[in-house]
């Protein structure tokens, strides 16, 4: 009998259920209600597991509590949301995802994983996984754009990085992959929607990055507050036991989401708590957050005879499996036991600024309005952003205190020096007072270049925060407007940085800004990041992840669209269009500007047949002829042009970088494993069809960017 089994044996059923269950500390809230004291719950052994505790002091004293003054001396599993970054913040995920680099979304969690371990914390509830393509849904800020493929790459980067090499290491942290799954497919875009999709899309869109995760060696799996066709995911045994158990093999923890078995009542499929402890359990759900459900009900459950003792075990057994995994039965305060140092502080801000800039898409840049002169003799700074810290801060701030984030009018006076930047706020972010407006145009009239700070405040992305108008809120269109007049009129060059934890539906500013960039919320030093892209320290190099709508009717709107049997004419009034809007979003996935001006020539793809053990080497020549050294992404996309399930236009199957001075040229090489061009059949069942596969290779996922070649798989 193993360790673990023989502790389980000696367990009470109160002790068991407490190792079922996670309350929350006082110092942060994620849901409704706030947890009272729990001292005496872990002293009783009938609390094993928090959330929301911060701070080594605080946490070595209540993990004493449990290993110390418990019977049983079980330690405390410890989590905390750490999305992106903890103390030290980077990027929100939406705007790291545009870096296309595994390199850094891995060293980002890894930094994350350190800081938040510095403060006791042993798991994270990240990386969110879920793909969204409707820009309405607030959570989009959180996750990783609008690809499948993409969010596979993100998911096994992030488990990488926040887990390290050695899950027992005492600056790694148990990642959590959610919310699993189909969370960012809510009806209308609004949170904690119905999820109905079909079992095409399902599979093929939003089980892919779950699976990635898995294959990583994810600690903990969350399932999503929603129901998918009727079935809240809590309660959902065919995915959660069959999908995720069965048929991907994960054997970790699955632990809830704030409240979530409660609310198997507000759904309608259970009418008590007991009821709903039932179908969580037997779904596969193993730690309770918040609902307390197992702790109340499940007695109840054992007495009706609902569920079993080796129900319960299986699920103690998972979690205790984890605490021995993170080394917490050897050394319960390893986490937290040394403080960082100054200089790790320093070279964690120094690489949040260095993530910020790679982050930024230039959207547009016409007349080479960008990068500014460093000499330029005055520049405004003006809108409700500009100096805005709280805000650069994004939706999901971990522990990071309201100060000391980096904002733009902050950075532009240091770099350029105050005497040299003039400031008007001109409206808040969502009010309808406009008497600031005329001191900013006044700014405006002063400077010799603006730079328009607008968008979103970070409050209305996230949880909670959907929003069915994506337009600027409160009176920034009209303030826009005005000094985009009247910058008109003085001949002086308008920088648009558009913050926003999504793709905001803005074409009147795409149309009237000499350059637009999405500095979506960049973290710490949100400011210095944007500086740098102005002033031409960086070449911006961020591609954006989703699509950008140009009218909310588009909505959703996505590459990876399937082709219709009327594709659009304009000489045939019976094809697939909208009388009063193109087919096209006004910024396709990929899209992003650099200092640089790449052309593509030369592809080469293999001539002879391609089976599935093969891989695929495809070659582009990329040249830059512009006048300053920049970086190119470079995407691969495929169409399967026959297939027995029609395939969708545009599939990405990867990407690579390359750097280039003026008038450089070299080539990239991608190379694509031949069984990644398998897809899901009429049985949903992987399938590799012989056939002509197309290969497209540019710079986003503009058809007509892209240069275009055939391959021929066989048998």
């Amino acid at each position: 009998m193993s360790a673990i089994d023989t502790l389980i044996g000696k367990m009470t059923l109160a002790e068991k259920l407490g190792q079922l269950t996670m309350t929350a500390s006082s110092y942060a809230v994620t849901g409704p209600v706030i947890a009272g004291d729990s001292t005496q719950s872990i002293k009783d052994g009938t609390i094993g597991n928090l959330l929301n505790m911060v701070g080594a002091d605080h946490v070595r004293e209540v993990q004493r509590l449990a290993v110390e003054e418990s019977r049983l001396r079980i330690p405390l599993l410890i989590g905390f949301d750490v999305v992106h970054g903890h103390r030290t913040l980077f990027p929100i995920p939406l705007g790291e995802a545009s870096l296309f680099d595994p390199r850094m979304w891995a060293l980002t969690a890894r930094e994350s994983a350190k800081e938040a371990a510095a403060d006791g914390i042993a798991m994270t509830f990240a990386p969110m996984l879920d793909v969204a393509r409707d820009p309405r849904w607030g959570r989009s800020a959180e996750g990783p754009g609008e690809d499948p493929w993409l969010a596979a790459r993100i998911a096994e980067s992030k488990v990488h990085g926040f887990q390290g090499s050695n899950l027992a290491a005492p600056d790694a942290l148990a990642a959590t992959a959610k919310h699993f799954c189909a969370y960012g497919a809510v009806t209308g875009g609004r949170d904690y929607a119905s999820v109905d999709i079909s079992e095409r899309t399902l599979h093929e869109v939003h089980l892919p990055s779950f699976a990635a995760a898995v294959a990583t060696g994810v600690s903990a799996i969350m399932p999503a507050f929603t129901d998918l066709a009727g079935i809240p995911m809590t309660a959902n045994a065919a995915l959660l036991h069959g999908w995720l158990r069965l048929r991907s093999g994960f054997d970790g923890v699955i632990v809830t989401d704030y409240n979530a078995i409660g609310e198997l009542m507000h759904h309608g499929i259970a009418a008590d708590l007991a009821e709903a402890a039932t179908l969580a359990l037997k779904a596969g759900v193993d730690i309770d957050m918040m609902a307390d459900a197992y702790r109340r009900g499940l007695p109840a459950a054992l007495d009706r005879g609902w569920v079993t003792v080796a129900e319960i075990d299986a699920a103690v057994r998972r979690v205790l499996t984890l605490k021995k995994r993170l080394g917490l039965f050897d050394d319960p305060y390893r986490r937290g036991s040394v403080r960082e140092t100054a200089a790790a502080l320093a070279s964690r801000r120094g690489l949040a600024r260095l993530v910020g800039s790679r982050a930024i898409v230039m959207l547009k840049n016409d007349g080479e309005a960008l990068p500014l002169d460093k000499g330029l003799p005055l520049l405004a700074v003006i809108g409700p952003l500009a100096d805005g810290s709280t805000d650069m801060r994004g939706p999901w701030w971990g522990a990071a205190a309201p100060e000391g984030h980096v904002t733009v009018l902050a950075a532009l006076r240091q770099l350029l020096s105050e005497s040299r930047v003039v400031h008007a706020r001109g409206v808040d972010i969502d009010s309808g007072d406009v008497s600031g407006v005329a001191a900013a145009l006044a700014a405006c009239d002063q400077a010799d270049a603006i730079v328009l700070c607008v968008g979103e405040a970070a409050s209305m992305s996230g949880e909670a925060a959907s929003r069915a108008h994506l337009g600027l809120p409160g009176r920034q269109r009209e303030f826009a407007e005005a000094v985009l007049e009247r910058a008109g009129r003085l001949r002086k060059r308008v920088i648009v940085v558009l913050f926003s934890g999504r793709p905001l539906v803005i074409p009147w500013l795409a149309e009237k800004a000499d350059a637009l960039l999405a500095a979506w919320f960049l973290g710490s030093e949100a400011g210095n990041a944007i500086a740098d892209v102005l002033f031409g320290h960086v070449s911006p190099s961020g591609r954006t992840p989703v699509s950008w709508a140009r009218a909310a009717g588009q909505i959703p709107i996505f590459f990876g669209a399937r082709p219709t049997g009327r594709p659009f004419d304009p000489k045939d009034h019976f094809t697939s269009k909208y009388l009063d809007a193109p087919n096209e979003p006004l910024y396709p996935f990929g899209h992003g500007l650099t200092y640089g001006r790449f052309a593509y020539s030369n592809l080469r793809v293999p001539r002879d047949g391609i089976s599935e053990r093969d891989t695929i080497v495809i070659r582009v020549d990329v040249q830059n002829d512009g006048g300053r050294a920049a970086e190119e992404t470079v995407f691969l996309f495929t169409h399967d042009t026959l297939a027995s399930v029609s395939r969708p236009v545009l599939e990405l199957k990867g990407f690579g970088k390359i750097r280039l001075n003026p008038g450089a040229r070299g080539t990239v090489t991608l190379m694509l494993p031949a069984q990644e061009l398998r897809f899901l059949g009429v049985n949903l069942e992987p399938v590799f069809e012989p056939g002509e596969v197309e290969i497209l290779v540019g710079p986003c996922a503009d058809r007509n960017r892209l240069l275009a070649d055939r391959i021929r798989l066989v048998a």
